[in-house]
C-alpha cells in the first residue's frame, strides 16, 4: 500500500507541475482534464502526508527515547509514541477506504422514482412524505429538482413520482436509498388509534446522458399526450407530454415536466437511456429480475430497508441496523447521518472484500 501511496504522491506532483506548463495551459481541455485527475487525487496525497508526519514523529520520539533521562520528558515520548501507533492504525484503514476503486456514477445526475406499495391511500401518502424529504435533503446539497412524470391523487396522496436530482455527487448522495420502505402511523383516517403498516418503493439510477446506449428507432413506440394536473390552458391545449416504450424490454418512460415537447421528448430520451443502462448493467452481473427485486421490491411489508415509525419517533435501516431517534428531523430531510453510515459500511464491505 506504502508503495501505491508513493506513486499516487509522484502523480500527483507531476500532474500539478504539468497544471503550470505553458503548453498545457494553452489547450484547456487538456489543462481540465490534468485538474481533475489532480483533484481526485488530492485527498489521498493530503492523508497520506498526514501518515508521513506521525510517521516521522514516532521515529524521533524513539530517538529520543535512547537517550533522555528526565521521568517527565520520558512519559511525554512514550505518550508521542504510542499515540502515533494508535493515529497511524487509523489512518492506514482510512487509506484503504480512499484507495478502494470509485464508483463512475457517483458524480452523476441521478434520477429517483418513487411508487405507492401496499397500504392503499396511506401508502400513497407516504410516498408524498418520502417525496418532501427527498425535495428538502437535495436543497440542504444545493442541488436541483425536476419532476419527470407524477401520478397524484387527493389529500396528498402519490401513487407514483419520478424525478431528477441534478449537481455535483447527486448520485453518491442518494444511491442508498433503493429498496422498500415502510411506515408505522396512525392514519389521520383512523378513528380507533390504530397503528398501519404501509410502504413506498424507490429506485435510484444514475442518469445516463453521456453513456453511449445504441437505441433503435423501430424498438420504439412513442406516445404524445396531454399534460395532466395543474397548469391551465397550457393542459388541455397541447400535447406536450410524452410516453416512450422501449419494445424489447418493455421499459416504459413518461415525461410531462416541460411545456415543449421536444424538451419532455429529451429528458424522457435521458431517462430511458439510464433505465437501459441500469437493465444492460445488471444483465451483465446476473439476472435482470433478481436485481431488480433486489432493488424495490415487489412492495410487501416483509420487504424492508428501512422503517419510519413514527409513534417511537424513530427511523431505523435494517441494513447497517441504525435507529435515529429524531424522526421529525429525518423527515424534513436531514438524513445525511444515515447516508454517511451506508458509505461507510459499503466502503467497509468492499474493503473486506478486497482482502479476502
Amino acid at each position: 500500500m506504502i508503495e501505491k501511496l508513493k506513486n499516487i504522491k509522484q502523480k500527483f506532483e507531476e500532474l500539478t507541475n504539468d497544471l503550470i506548463n505553458p503548453d498545457v495551459l494553452a489547450d484547456m481541455s487538456i489543462w481540465q482534464k490534468k485538474s481533475k485527475e489532480q483533484a481526485d487525487l488530492a485527498p489521498i496525497v493530503e492523508k497520506y502526508d498526514e501518515y508521513c508526519k506521525v510517521e516521522n514523529d514516532m521515529k524521533d520520539a524513539e530517538e529520543m527515547l535512547k537517550i533522555e533521562t528526565d521521568p517527565d520528558m520520558v512519559a511525554m515520548l512514550n505518550e508521542e509514541y504510542f499515540g502515533g501507533k494508535e493515529k497511524l492504525k487509523a489512518l492506514e484503514e482510512e487509506l484503504k477506504i480512499l484507495l478502494l476503486p470509485k464508483d463512475e456514477n457517483d458524480e452523476c445526475n441521478v434520477i429517483v422514482e418513487i411508487r405507492a406499495g401496499v397500504g392503499g391511500d396511506e401508502a400513497g401518502i407516504f410516498a408524498g412524505d418520502l417525496f418532501r424529504m427527498y425535495n428538502m435533503y437535495a436543497d440542504r446539497n444545493r442541488f436541483k429538482v425536476e419532476i419527470l412524470d407524477e401520478n397524484a391523487g387527493e389529500n396528498g396522496v402519490i401513487k407514483e413520482v419520478n424525478f431528477m436530482v441534478t449537481g455535483k455527487g447527486a448520485f453518491a448522495k442518494f444511491k442508498y436509498e433503493s429498496g422498500v420502505h415502510r411506515v408505522q402511523r396512525i392514519p389521520v383516517t383512523e378513528s380507533s388509534g390504530r397503528i398501519h403498516t404501509s410502504t413506498a418503493t424507490v429506485a435510484v439510477l444514475p442518469e445516463a446522458k453521456n453513456i453511449q446506449i445504441d437505441i433503435n428507432e423501430k424498438d420504439l413506440q412513442i406516445d404524445y399526450y396531454r399534460a395532466g394536473g395543474a397548469g391551465g390552458q397550457h393542459v388541455n391545449k397541447t400535447e406536450s407530454a410524452i410516453r416512450i416504450t422501449h419494445i424489447p424490454t418493455g421499459i416504459i418512460v413518461a415525461c410531462q415536466d416541460e411545456r415543449s415537447q421536444g424538451k419532455n421528448k429529451e429528458k424522457a430520451m435521458n431517462w430511458l437511456k439510464s433505465k437501459l443502462y441500469d437493465y444492460y448493467q445488471s444483465q451483465e452481473d446476473s439476472a435482470y429480475a433478481e436485481k431488480r427485486r433486489s432493488q424495490v421490491g415487489n412492495g410487501d411489508r416483509c420487504e424492508k430497508i428501512r422503517t419510519y415509525n413514527y409513534p417511537q419517533s424513530r427511523v431505523t435501516d435494517h441494513r447497517i441496523n441504525m435507529t435515529i431517534y429524531s424522526l421529525d428531523n429525518f423527515m424534513n430531510g436531514a438524513i445525511e447521518e444515515m447516508v454517511e453510515a451506508l458509505t461507510l459500511a459499503d466502503q467497509q464491505a468492499k474493503l473486506a472484500s478486497l482482502e479476502d
